[in-house]
């Protein structure tokens, strides 16, 4: 991990905002989950650690899509675990994921934005769901979605150009009468 400093001004209020948005329960559910997909425990370090090297989640994919990735470095190193989170993340958009429930190299590696790490791995667990895996399942209940109805003259309240016609010089406005 690169040493940036300390953070100042709005980076510090960003930092502190994705600091706040970890979940330590919804963590521990998709550790667990991931041991029982892979049949392996966690190493003995912190969830962010055990998945920094790419190693995890390219065997997690490989359970869940069989030679989804074909060849994935075993060995610690920094490209070579940046390289295990691409083809990760190739995988997972390959398996139905969208560009934006996946996460960015540097998130995970640098641990800047480990709640969009634990984001994904949950609509990982939820497409794994949606495409009936034969494994352990993630039973997290996900928030419902109820859509609002708004009427749609409060939406659009301005449908006619009626507004524009007497404004400007004469030159603007004969193409309205």
């Amino acid at each position: 991990m690169a040493n940036y400093g300390p953070a100042y001004g709005s980076l510090a209020n960003n930092l502190v905002k994705i600091a706040a948005k970890r979940d330590p329960e919804l963590e521990n559910e998709i550790q667990t989950w991931i041991e029982s997909v892979i049949g392996e425990k966690f190493p003995n370090c912190s969830y962010e650690d055990a998945l920094k090297d790419g190693i995890i989640l390219c065997k997690l994919m490989n359970r869940l899509e069989p030679n989804a990735i074909d060849n994935f470095t075993i060995t610690d190193g920094g490209f070579r675990s940046r390289e295990n989170i691409l083809l990760f993340q190739n995988a997972a958009r390959a398996y139905g994921l969208l560009d934006l429930e996946l996460f960015q190299t540097v998130d995970l590696y640098e641990k800047r934005n480990i709640p969009q790490v634990t984001h994904c791995l949950l609509t990982l667990a939820r497409q794994a769901q949606k495409k009936n895996f034969n494994g352990p399942l993630l039973r997290h209940n996900a928030p419902e979605f109820h859509a609002c109805k708004i009427p749609e003259d409060k939406l659009f309240p301005r449908k006619s150009l009626a507004g524009f016609r007497y404004s400007g010089s004469k030159k603007s406005t004969h193409f309205f009468t």
